[in-house]
């Protein structure tokens, strides 16, 4: 399954807020792989105020809120009708 991978810390409210509107468009297609940036001084010296960071294959698709016209840039990303 592809991955969309986010770039968050805990006790972030963009960062839960991101990651609750994003799973229920993706669920069944791509696995979310949630990334803790203060686990790794790499992770924290490139996004430490530029969270939360959603990135597919190592591009970056959008940070601080969901931008659903960018994950059209995702490929095989079509999202749900509701």
């Amino acid at each position: 399954m592809k991955t969309i991978d986010i770039y968050s810390r805990q006790g972030c409210h963009l960062c839960e807020v991101i990651i609750e509107e994003l799973l229920p468009l993706v669920r069944g297609r791509f696995e979310i792989v949630v990334h803790d940036i203060d686990t790794r001084e790499d992770w924290k010296k490139a996004y430490d105020t530029q969270i939360p960071v959603i990135e597919y294959d190592g591009e970056l698709i959008c940070q601080y809120h969901l931008d659903r016209q960018a994950l059209t840039r995702i490929p095989g990303f079509v999202e749900p009708h509701t």
